[in-house]
């Protein structure tokens, strides 16, 4: 009988300490966000897919075509080419794209770009149904970012 008696006070005080966790965190401040409407604000060091940088005196890409950041990934996601035009010293950068599919954000490719004409985007909120979505064209994403 009073082992039917402790059971019943045991049982209400991890109530009232359940009670009391839950009355605490009540009157707290809400974190979490309601994410359609509201985004995560993100940090200085996050690292997205690369982007290209854009040369501020000419406003074309920094890209010199020396294909260091296409030799330096070990997934194979990035293809650089170009073309040197007539009477030109320097390659022209003709394309630049990133398979984001096979991108492991390891960051060598930037690493290695020593003109620094690649750097991390800040977009973190990618959603697509098919594979050709993450097959970016950064050199038309450079243009539609000016």
């Amino acid at each position: 009988m009073i082992g039917y008696f402790k059971e019943i006070i045991s049982g209400l005080w991890s109530l009232f300490v359940g009670m009391s966790i839950t009355i605490k965190y009540f009157f707290q401040p809400v974190v979490t966000l309601q994410y359609p409407h509201e985004s995560v604000k993100m940090t200085p060091r996050f690292r997205g897919h690369i982007d290209l940088v854009k040369d501020e005196e000419t406003g074309e890409p920094k890209c010199i075509v020396c294909g260091m950041c296409q030799r330096a990934c070990p997934s194979n996601c990035i293809t650089v080419a170009g073309e040197k035009p007539e009477g030109s010293k320097k390659k022209v950068l003709t394309k630049y794209i990133l398979d984001f599919t096979k991108c492991s954000l390891c960051g060598l490719c930037v690493e290695s770009c020593k003109p620094g004409a690649i750097t991390f985007s800040k977009d973190y909120n990618l959603a697509g149904t098919r594979r050709q979505d993450y097959i970016f064209d950064l050199i038309k994403r450079l243009e539609g970012r000016s």
